[in-house]
């Protein structure tokens, strides 16, 4: 995953700076001459949709793609971490400037022997250009029949915005529970007690909020607005106050989503006087034998909604 800031992958991150390292003269300096290019996606991106309503995306990464070479993802860190020791210090004044130019001048000398080094691993892992053409040119036409969602103009300013998560359709995940139910002593006599098969009226899974993990957080989903998002359900947790689905997030368009929570999950019920968040200790619940856990295997695949509460 990426940053709150500019939430790429360290795949993409790669093939983007690749990108940039092979160009020549491009008008806006991104291009090989450039000592430092880059730019802030989620700030870009909430502008582009301010002027012209909707955001055409190319695909990028393939999805089966081999992980990036260690070198590679060393010299990536080791940047990343070098311009948050700049900004720490100097804020938004360029890294050429600062009291590390020396070493962010070592480090780009670095960074493109490294990368041009791993030229064939680069170019393997982009999606090949005529299918990007393709997935852009059916974008657009949905841009011009108003078919493409885009974010509306009160989500995109994230004012009374809580959390980001993933919205589940209610009726797959009591189809599932139904199907536990009937395969899991154990799950069917809880579930029954609960009856939570009928009363289950809405499920997600939380991705950030911003008590926990602050507003910068939970607007960097934003790019991801109302897009589909894969999500594997891969256990029912519960005990005497709490019950919920443990969940693995897919990808959107070749980038891996991932939760802020540090285990991921859809609760599905509390008990009277129990907040929703303590659902996060059902795992330590479980290996102190206060909780059960009952695996989904295989798990179950269900596509969510990516969406601002």
């Amino acid at each position: 995953s990426g940053t709150d800031s500019n939430p790429f992958s360290l795949d993409a991150l790669a093939v983007f700076i690749f990108r940039v390292l092979q160009r020549v003269n491009h008008p806006g300096n991104l291009d090989k001459a450039s000592p430092n290019a880059g730019y802030n996606r989620r700030e870009f991106e909430s502008e582009l949709y301010e002027r012209f309503g909707s955001l055409v995306k190319m695909p990028l990464l393939k999805p089966d793609r081999n992980p990036l070479p260690d070198p590679v993802k060393d010299i990536l860190n080791e940047g990343i971490n070098l311009y948050r020791l700049h900004t720490n210090r100097h804020g938004r004044m360029e890294p050429a400037k600062g009291s590390y130019a020396k070493e962010w001048a070592r480090w780009e000398k670095r960074l493109r022997d490294i990368l041009f080094g791993n030229a064939d691993h680069l170019n393997s892992i982009q999606v090949p250009f005529d299918f990007a053409v393709k997935q852009v040119l059916e974008q657009l036409r949905d841009v011009a029949k108003g078919k493409h969602k885009t974010p509306d103009t009160e989500k995109r300013k994230f004012g009374n915005i809580v959390f980001a998560a993933v919205t589940l359709p209610v009726e797959e995940i009591k189809n599932l529970l139904d199907r536990k139910q009937l395969a899991d002593p154990k799950a069917k006599s809880f579930l029954e007690d609960k009856n939570l098969v009928n009363n289950l009226m809405e499920a997600h899974v939380t991705l950030a909020h911003k008590r926990s993990h602050g507003v910068t957080t939970v607007a960097s989903y934003g790019v991801y607005l109302n897009q589909n998002l894969p999500v594997d359900i891969t256990a029912l947790l519960f005990s005497d106050k709490l019950a919920a689905l443990e969940a693995q997030l897919g990808s959107i368009n070749g980038e891996k989503i991932d939760s802020k929570n540090e285990w991921p999950h859809a609760t599905l019920w509390t008990a009277p006087g129990t907040a929703p968040k303590e659902a996060n200790t059902l795992p330590q619940l479980v290996s102190e034998g206060k909780a059960t856990r009952i695996d989904i295997v295989p798990p179950v695949t269900i596509s969510g909604v990516l969406d601002f509460y």
